[in-house]
């Protein structure tokens, strides 16, 4: 079984892999743009905030509900208006 709490994205960023750096640096964080493996989120966990990976939501926006599982975004969840 696994659990995954809500939580809403304050902010996102891209980051590229470890090693990445120097001349490739640039060239590295355009092509993790295009593909969006690598953007990450600060999200808030009534909070708390941590850092989770969007690589399994590439439509994720800042102000969004996400459900959050061992620090990976796995689904998008509606505001409940009550």
């Amino acid at each position: 079984m696994c659990l995954a709490v809500p939580a809403r994205i304050l902010s996102i960023r891209i980051q590229p892999p470890a090693g990445d750096s120097g001349p490739a640096g640039p060239k590295a964080v355009a092509a993790a743009d295009d593909d969006g493996l690598w953007r990450m989120a600060e999200v808030d966990f009534g909070g708390v905030r941590q850092q989770v990976s969007l690589a399994c939501l590439p439509e994720a926006a800042v102000g969004d509900r996400v459900l959050v599982h061992v620090g990976l975004a796995l689904s998008l969840v509606e505001d409940d208006p009550a």
